[in-house]
């Protein structure tokens, strides 16, 4: 699916075409074009959703089966970022992994509630806040622990006490927001 080729055949099939259709849309021959359309299928990413006659022969309609895609961290097998792994609970790393973990995660919940036929219960927050210095972040950090450690006290029940209860993960994460544009470096400027 990573395949600069494969990423370009699947934006292209957000509309049904035919490999002949999209081969000459975006100038690669038509055999390897269904070589790779044929790799998709299989991997579940495009679908046929029509057979037409052409003369003597049938053409293949084919669509991508999603408007979007996020790659699962599992793809990557023992490489994938894991958080129990990483002991700076404060940096880049640690966010990715619990990130990752959480994509998993939320995907196979998805999955077996979809297969149970019921709705996945989720709560998602996103917000954002400007610090004017790093003690100001410093404090929002203590005083959110401290609201999120009450709050779990008080909603959160023993396992033993309430087996009948659902348990739930939290994870609050918070990251500087991207605002501008990446500065653009000059050529022959020293780094």
């Amino acid at each position: 699916m990573l395949d600069p080729t494969r990423l370009r055949l699947v934006a292209e099939l957000a509309q049904p075409a035919s490999g002949t259709d999209v081969a000459r849309r975006i100038g690669l021959p038509r055999q390897k074009v269904n070589y790779h359309l044929r790799e998709l299928e299989k991997a579940g990413i495009i679908r046929t959703v029509e057979l037409r006659r052409k003369g003597n022969c049938t053409e293949r309609v084919v669509q991508a089966v999603a408007t979007s895609y996020l790659i699962s961290p599992e793809v990557l097998g023992t490489i994938s970022a894991n958080p129990a792994t990483i002991a700076d609970r404060a940096s880049s790393a640690y966010l990715v992994a619990l990130a990752a973990e959480t994509i998993r995660e939320v995907a196979e919940l998805r999955d077996r509630a979809e297969k149970a036929d019921k709705k996945l219960p989720t709560l998602s927050l996103q917000s954002s806040v400007r610090f004017n210095s790093a003690e100001a972040m410093n404090g929002f950090a203590e005083e959110l622990t401290q609201a999120v450690a009450s709050l779990v006290a008080k909603y959160h029940r023993d396992e033993r006490a309430s087996a009948a209860g659902r348990l739930f993960k939290v994870n609050l994460t918070s990251y500087p927001a991207i605002t501008c544009d990446p500065p653009v470096a000059n050529e022959g400027a020293q780094p």
